[in-house]
């Protein structure tokens, strides 16, 4: 017996599994592609939506509707130069905003692109999302202009200013060619909402399927 050794018995590990949970960002940049299909709806027929911007008189309709604005909340009562030129360009800016960064798609015709501009901004809609073109270089410089107009007439007030300059730079940057066809999500949501089961080595086994493992037992009469 003492010439004899206990046999190499190899007994199944147990495996330990967990739940690692999906990671969560609170700010997510999502970019929107575009296929051959796609452009080739866009190609078939003119965008109404965004094609105004190049007609006759499509840039000094800004002026007007500026200049009409500044009437309009002058004539209210008690409204001073520093209130009526930040409430100007606030609403400007507000305006364009939500009318070339805000909303997608077009809002007639759509079944002629086959929904090809479903995504798109209107400022992305604009000469085909070609960049530096001179209808987006006059709107990137109305905005501008008039802050520097507010900024003057409101006498440099540091708060004034900091509220136009804040406003300025969020409706600006989605204009720069490094934002197209880019979206920011607040809390984006999981689709799946599950979490990952993972075993120790890293396979992702469920737990449900494992079976049991059976004992199993050495006693002194192997031995002999």
């Amino acid at each position: 017996m003492s010439g004899l050794t206990p046999p190499n018995i190899k007994l199944p590990l147990s495996i330990h599994t967990h739940r690692r949970g999906r990671s969560s960002s609170f700010l997510k940049v999502e970019h929107v592609d575009s296929s051959n299909e796609v452009a080739l709806d866009q190609a078939a027929y003119a965008n109404p939506n965004a094609e105004w911007v190049n007609r006759k008189g499509a840039w000094m309709i800004h002026v007007v509707l500026v200049a009409a604005g500044k009437v309009i909340i002058d004539v209210i009562p008690g409204v001073t130069q520093n209130i009526s030129w930040t409430a100007v360009n606030l609403t400007y800016l507000a305006c364009s905003y939500l009318m070339f960064h805000w909303v997608t798609g077009i809002p007639f015709g759509s079944e002629l692109h086959g929904g090809a501009y479903d995504d798109l901004t209107l400022w992305e809609q604009i000469d085909g999302g070609a960049q530096n073109t001179p209808s987006k270089k006059w709107l990137f410089s109305v905005p501008v202009g008039l802050f520097l107009l507010s900024t003057h007439y409101t006498n440099y007030n540091p708060w004034l200013f900091a509220i136009n300059l804040s406003a300025l730079i969020f409706v600006l940057v989605p204009k720069l060619p490094i934002a197209h066809r880019q979206r920011l999500r607040i809390l984006p949501h999981d689709p799946s909402g599950n979490a990952t089961p993972t075993t120790t080595s890293g396979a992702t086994t469920p737990t449900d399927h494992l079976r049991a493992v059976p004992e199993i037992h050495i006693t002194d009469s192997q031995f002999r």
